[in-house]
Parts: C-alpha cells; sequence; structure tokens
C-alpha cells in the first residue's frame, strides 16, 4: 500500500538532487514518518480530538494489504499549485515492472520531475508549490471489453494498431474520476494520449487491447515534507541533550 513516507521520500530524493547532496535513506523517512504518526495518534488520543497526520491516502486495494512491501510497479506524480484555481500537473512518469522501493521511488521521482518531455523541468524555486503523489499498482488483469472497468477503481493500460504502428497509454486509477470523464471520453483521451489521430466516433471501430489495474495513492505537499524535517530536527536535539545529561551524570 502506499504510505505518505513514499511520497514524502520523493521530496527528499528532488531536493537533495537540487542541493547536490545524497538523500536520507527512505528506511529514515519511514522511520520519522511513523514516529510523528505514533506520536500525532497518542497526542489526539489524550485530547480527544480526531488530529491530523502529514500525507494523504486513497484508493482500492482489493485485499492488498502492502505491508511491509517491498517492491511494486509504481508511477510519481508531481502537481503545482496555481494562484487561482486547482493544481495542474508538472510530470507524471512511472513502471510497470515491480521495482525495489528505494530504488523506484528515486528513480522515478527525478524523471518524473526532470524528464517529463510534456513539460518543463521543475525547478528549485517551484519546490513550495508541489505536491507529490505515490502510486502503488497491483491486480492487473486483462479487460473482457474496452468498457469492462470502473471509473475510480481501475487504472487502465491500453496498446492497439493504428496506421501499422504500436501505440499505447495508461491512465492512473484517479485520472477519470478527478477529470468527470465518461468511459468514453476516457477511452478516446486515452487514445489520442497514444497517438490516435482518428475521428471521435470512430474510436470503438479501433481493436484495443485493454488491461485493468488497481492501485493506492499517498500525497504529500512541501509544506508537509518541511514540517517532516522539523520533527526530525527535533528529535536529534533532544537527542543531544540526553546525551549532554548523561555526561554530567558522569562527571
Amino acid at each position: 500500500m502506499a504510505s505518505p513516507a513514499h511520497a514524502f521520500y520523493c521530496f527528499e530524493v528532488l531536493s537533495a538532487n537540487f542541493e547536490k547532496r545524497s538523500p536520507r535513506p527512505l528506511a529514515k523517512i519511514e522511520g520519522t514518518y511513523q514516529k510523528h504518526k505514533a506520536s500525532s495518534a497518542a497526542s489526539a488520543a489524550s485530547t480527544g480530538t480526531n488530529g491530523h497526520m502529514n500525507g494523504h491516502t486513497n484508493g482500492h486495494t482489493n485485499g492488498y494489504s502492502g505491508g511491509g512491501i517491498q517492491s511494486a510497479p509504481l508511477f510519481v506524480t508531481w502537481n503545482r499549485f496555481s494562484k487561482s484555481g486547482p493544481k495542474y500537473l508538472r510530470g507524471c512518469i512511472g513502471t510497470f515492472e515491480a521495482q525495489p522501493l528505494d530504488y523506484g521511488l528515486k528513480t522515478y521521482a527525478l524523471t518524473s520531475a526532470l524528464e517529463d518531455t510534456r513539460f518543463d523541468p521543475i525547478t528549485l524555486k517551484e519546490l513550495p508549490k508541489l505536491e507529490c503523489a505515490v502510486t502503488i499498482l497491483t491486480d492487473f488483469e486483462p479487460a473482457e471489453g474496452p468498457m469492462a472497468w470502473e471509473i475510480g477503481v481501475h487504472g487502465l493500460r491500453i496498446s492497439f494498431v493504428y496506421h501499422g504502428r504500436c501505440m499505447g497509454a495508461t491512465y492512473l486509477p484517479d485520472v477519470a474520476k478527478e477529470q468527470g470523464w465518461t468511459k468514453e471520453e476516457t477511452l478516446v483521451s486515452l487514445m489520442r494520449k497514444a497517438g490516435w489521430t482518428g475521428k471521435k466516433d470512430d474510436w470503438s471501430k479501433v481493436q484495443l487491447d485493454v488491461v485493468t489495474y488497481r492501485g493506492t495513492k499517498a500525497s504529500v505537499t512541501w509544506e508537509e515534507y518541511r514540517d517532516l524535517l522539523m520533527v526530525e530536527e527535533e528529535e536529534g536535539e533532544d537527542e543531544d541533550e540526553d546525551g549532554d545529561e548523561e555526561e554530567g551524570d558522569e562527571e
């Protein structure tokens, strides 16, 4: 299952790239996140509030627990918040081949941010305006037909032959729902994305090979990432203070 820690790590990787340093390991980010999550839950329980955890997770798992997951197919998406209006896409690239999480997240955090040819590379000054989302993919199945899937539940991977060329494209599970598309509109848009230039009403004449999949998605903002780093810094200071006290006792 996708975790906010995965998206935090993508921010860490991109930040480290701009700062010309090595990123903190994924395990370090996950540990800090879990400590902060437990602390927030304990605080909420003591005050009788619901509390707030950094990051947001959603998706359909179809029985997929994801606990202790070490590798998976994944996509990294970068969105930018606009001054007025909804956020907009700045990059989205991933893989359908299972990847070790630390390697896959690191690779596609940078590839989607800097090498998505649909957009200019993300710049350092954009970081405070960004949101990162990680989608972990599961449950790949051949569809019985182009319309045999559910909006908001399934991602689509299509392939077809057009003018002698093999074409293909994918939309993650949340795309159709977020755009407010019907199934037909989703398929036409996806075919356009792949390079199809036929008439819109002729889409059903194309022999489509459709694979559906599910996924879980976790997203965080730059502000939430910075808050997590502050938690880490505070923990470091507490450890230093404890160490100083121990030295005093020994004296």
